[in-house]
């Protein structure tokens, strides 16, 4: 275990010099007696020097963007420009309050409001709310968008969405959280959905189709227009996870080819901050039919500026989070869009895609890939191979990357494809480090054949070796016990 910041405490050290409080003299006055502390509270005595080193120590034995490759598939952990840190934090946005009149907030509004119509001409859409806070968020608004068109229509009988067996796991659980029942749809060989199936399952009963485009093993769904027809035929509606949509910026508008509603992943999508579970923001899509029932306010203006628009609110499926969504994330999202422009969000996803298909060419000869045609943002591959020959498995692999300098893709899913590593590399990464990663991958392909044993201990370079992954999970305590 490293040095904690109390083991730096040396008496008498300080860090900072701070003026003698008023308070200090009134204490008793202001606290009741049997409130105060007893005794001083036990804090470091350390240098300012002494600080930082600790915390920038901590900040290295962890994983992020600027120390390497973060090929997580499907969570597009790409880098965020620091311009957007620097301007997030103007005063103009920082000293903002939400109960502020509007007239003092037309700013921030005008910013919104443009933020609503981008989204919506890059996905297609009618129009867009901004107010989910996470994909999932998102996600659980645009089935309880579905479910308000529903019931506004009478429709009773509608008890059940579609998803495909490569879905997201969000998926199922956010349907039945809205209430409905979750069916399966098997995949073909080809990775993709399989229409004979899914009109063996479309009936009357069917509220809707959702599906993940491209899906999760980064195949573009071809069939859409023909899905949205079979849905469209029994006033179904088409719901897209929008969080590979990397892949389509400039390219593919959803809303013009089937899909009724999606949401954006704008910490994927369009590079803000994403990990440690938020900020994140899943802003929502729909097309013109179901306007009426997208969460109030929305932005809109007329003659005298930007309000905030209540017209719909009896309709409306309500608030979904406080006041206007995660401000400070969409103020990120908007330069990154306006920066980049039309064209520069298309190359966006033609680097992400070239960046992909060159990692999967490099990779093929060392691990089986079972879909092996052209892909989009992100592939899959797998440790079929090296359980077969050598008895490794894909989490040895992961466990040995780490010590490489990488951190590991997303394993284990999808889960129709066996011992499944999902590479992403998103447009942000250069030629250099996608070799470094590729040749990593094969120093450890060679490894599994020469060495497996070391494999099955890896990492061996990490702060804490290999954990107890089952214990981790069911035991809730920390690892070293906090002395009080």
């Amino acid at each position: 275990m490293s040095q904690t910041i109390f083991e730096y405490s040396t008496a008498g050290r300080k860090g900072v010099s701070l003026p003698k409080r008023e308070i200090d003299t009134h204490l008793d006055s202001l606290i009741p007696k049997e409130l105060q502390r007893e005794k001083i509270a036990r804090l470091p005595e350390v240098s300012e020097m002494d600080v930082m080193r600790h915390y920038i120590a901590l900040s290295h034995k962890n994983h992020f963007i600027e120390k390497g490759l973060y090929p997580l598939g499907s969570c597009t952990m790409k880098y965020n420009p620091k311009v957007h840190e620097t301007l997030v934090r103007h005063t103009c946005f920082a000293n903002l309050h939400p109960y502020q009149p509007e007239a003092t907030l037309q700013g921030a509004l005008e910013l919104l409001y443009e933020l609503q119509s981008d989204l919506a001409e890059i996905s297609g859409m009618a129009k867009v709310t901004l107010q989910p806070v996470a994909g999932a968020q998102g996600e659980f608004t645009g089935i309880k968008i579905i479910a308000a068109y529903h019931k506004a229509k009478g429709n009773t009988h509608k008890t059940k969405i579609i998803i495909p067996d490569s879905a997201h796991g969000t998926n199922p659980a956010t349907c039945a959280l809205v209430g409905y029942d979750v069916v399966e749809l098997k995949s073909k060989s080809d990775g993709r959905c399989d229409l004979a199936k899914l009109r063996e399952l479309v009936d009357e009963n069917t509220a809707g189709f959702m599906l993940t485009n491209p899906n999760t093993l980064g195949l573009f769904e071809n069939q859409i227009e023909e899905i949205a027809e079979i849905m469209h035929a029994v006033d179904g509606l088409m719901y897209m996870d929008g969080a590979n949509l990397n892949a389509l910026l400039g390219i593919v508008q959803p809303g013009k080819i089937g899909f009724d509603v999606m949401h954006f992943n704008l910490h994927k999508t369009f590079a803000t901050p994403h990990g440690g579970g938020g900020p994140g923001c899943g802003p929502v899509g729909v097309v013109e039919k179901l306007i009426p029932y997208l969460p109030v306010p929305m932005i809109d203006k007329n003659d005298h500026g930007y309000y905030l628009d209540y017209k719909h609110e009896a309709t409306s499926i309500g608030k979904v989070h406080t006041f206007y969504g995660n401000f400070a994330i969409m103020v990120r999202a908007y330069i990154y869009i306006k920066m980049l422009g039309a064209k520069g969000l298309r190359r966006v996803s033609e680097n992400a895609i070239m960046n992909a298909n060159y990692l999967m060419k490099r990779l093929q000869p060392e691990y089986h890939i079972e879909h092996t045609e052209f892909c989009m943002h992100e592939f899959v591959m797998d440790g079929t191979k090296q359980k077969k020959e050598q008895g490794i498995s894909t989490i040895d692999i992961a466990k040995r990357l780490l010590d490489k300098g990488f951190h590991a893709p997303t394993i284990y899913f999808p889960l129709i494809i066996p011992e499944a590593m999902m590479v992403e590399p998103t447009e942000t990464e250069s030629l250099d480090s996608m070799d470094a990663f590729a040749e990593a991958m094969i120093e450890i392909a060679k490894e599994c054949r020469e060495n497996p044993e070391l494999l099955h201990d890896a990492p061996l370079c990490t702060p804490v070796r290999r954990v107890d992954d089952v214990r981790a999970v069911k035991v809730l305590e920390p690892i070293y016990p906090i002395k009080d």
